[in-house]
């Protein structure tokens, strides 16, 4: 028997003999031999004896949690000994012994304090750090307070009677053993539990018992992960799948979703081209919108995919993180695992029946809606825009930009030159509502007609000149009259009328030709 274990047999005696009424030990201990003192002397020379035999005789014993076989007693003729001082002092000597000998001693939780929990060790009370509690940091004390618990005592100051004592340490030794036997046996694909001790961004460090291992984000789930908090929670008891380790084993990867079936087995059955889908929208890039159709199992809405008509510069446009959309299946790729999804699917095209709204030849209403250097959009309905090219505005002026002609937002009338339904693309004609004057043209200014002009542009080779009919002609640098020009700036200006006589009519090439010079 342990000396921590005879100094708890002392206590529990002495107690008998110093608080129990004297009158009542008898029959507590009734059936057993009794030693009678003779005097106060004796009485007390008895009872500093009394302890030690009965240890004595412990050891030639058995114990059990019962009445002891044989005491020795002194009668009810000895006083009992109520002294508190003396009391502690024994307790205070079976804390000792504990100490030296490294036994365990037990104690309740009673009250918190800075710092810790004050603990009662039969009467005596002991500090216990908040960091010998456990190897985990503590986030709940008052789940201690009331419990009975193993301790170690690791300081004691006899003059001041504090008592240090560490549940952790009995913790640790514990755990020590458990991680011997958990190192030994550890092999890739074996599953442990384990508890939830730290989570961070990267991922969650498992205590294995003794062991840690880290539960990568990667690892959480075969779904999109935002942080491991989404998954596991702090002092969670969970399952976990030995993925790999050093070879020292101090650094072992863990899973959590390998002890799941991978969520791509059978994709293709359970989402079939063409079936319409519903996912949440997880992530948007420039390229697209990413939607998770379940944990693992994610598809892309292209842009391309999200409208038959409307330009969309960017797929926030259309939808939002977090938003809830159908789409329809358009393609699964079971080796790179990516499944394509359309969002304009869902609608109608209306370019099928394009042709037939819009034939060649019709004339069409529109708005304007953007301006390029090549030409004007007019949009013909909600989504459908057609192209007026530069060279379609007008039969009669050289056009250096739409704005010449048209305005954003004017409504115009157009008529459809082409339709390409696989390029979705219609060609609009601006000029071409009007008649073309060309052919009426070639009488008004034959070769040699005279007529006026009034210059409107200037350029390096000449002048550009706008003759009646409100068509353009041009006279080159060397048809002008006036002598000694190095531009025609340096003799002429916007705005000014000559006299011009026809010198060349091209009706193909829409061109006419004047001279200043020949007309005098």
């Amino acid at each position: 028997m342990s000396i921590a274990l005879e100094r708890q047999f002392e206590y529990k005696i002495s107690k008998i003999l110093l608080t129990e009424k004297i009158q009542d030990i008898p029959s507590l201990l009734s059936g057993y031999e009794v030693v009678v003192a003779q005097s106060d002397t004796d009485r007390k020379a008895r009872l500093r004896s009394f302890i030690p035999g009965v240890i004595q005789k412990v050891r030639e014993t058995e114990w059990k949690p019962r009445p002891l076989p044989f005491i020795e007693f002194i009668s009810d003729a000895i006083e009992p000994l109520n002294e508190e001082k003396e009391e502690d002092e024994r307790i205070l000597g079976y804390v000792l012994a504990a100490y030296e000998e490294g036994e365990i001693i037990r104690g309740r939780c009673i009250r918190r304090i800075t710092g810790g929990l004050v603990v009662d060790i039969m009467g005596l009370e002991a500090y216990l750090p908040s960091s010998q509690i456990d190897v985990n940091p503590i986030r709940d004390f008052d789940v201690y307070i009331g419990q009975m618990m193993d301790f170690r005592v690791v300081k004691v100051n006899e003059l001041r009677k504090n008592i240090v004592v560490s549940h952790r340490v009995l913790v640790e030794e514990a755990m020590s053993e458990q991680r011997g036997r958990i190192l030994e046996n550890l092999a890739k694909g074996q599953v442990l539990e384990g508890t939830v001790k730290n989570i961070t961004d990267f991922g969650v460090f498992i205590d294995l018992g003794g062991v840690d291992g880290l539960l990568h984000t990667n690892d959480l789930s075969w779904g999109r992960v935002s942080h491991p908090s989404e998954i596991v929670s702090l002092d969670e008891k969970i399952k976990v799948q030995v993925l790999d380790f050093n070879e020292a084993k101090d650094r072992i990867s863990l899973g959590l979703k390998q002890l799941q079936p991978h969520p791509w087995v059978d994709v293709d059955k359970k989402y079939p081209m063409g079936t319409v889908v519903r996912g949440k929208v997880v992530s948007i890039s420039d390229y697209g919108a990413f939607v998770e159709l379940e944990r693992g199992i994610e598809g892309l809405i292209h842009i391309s995919e999200m409208s038959w008509t409307q330009h969309i510069r960017h797929p926030s446009k259309i939808v939002s993180v977090g938003e809830m959309v159908y789409a329809k299946v358009l393609n699964i790729d079971l080796e790179e695992r990516k499944i394509s999804l359309g969002l304009k699917q869902l609608e109608p095209d209306p370019w099928d029946d394009i042709e037939q709204k819009y034939p060649i030849g019709s004339h069409q209403k529109g708005v304007v809606r953007n301006l390029t250097n090549f030409g004007a959009f007019v949009e013909l309905e909600d989504g459908i825009d057609g192209l007026v090219h530069i060279s379609d505005l007008s039969w009669t002026k050289k056009i250096r930009h739409p704005g010449e002609v048209v305005k954003k937002g004017d409504e115009v009338d157009v008529v459809v030159l082409n339709v390409d339904k696989y390029h979705r693309r219609i060609s609009l004609g601006y000029k071409q509502v009007k008649v073309n004057p060309w052919g009426t043209f070639e009488n008004e200014y034959k070769v040699h007609t005279k007529t006026a002009g009034k210059i409107v542009r200037m350029i390096d080779k000449g002048v550009v000149v706008e003759l009646p009919a409100e068509v353009d002609g041009f006279v080159p640098m060397s048809h002008l009259a006036k002598p000694n020009l190095t531009k025609p700036a340096d003799g002429y200006a916007v705005g000014d009328t000559l006299e011009l006589v026809v010198i060349e009519f091209n009706k193909d090439s829409k061109k006419i030709i004047l001279s200043e010079r020949l007309s005098k």
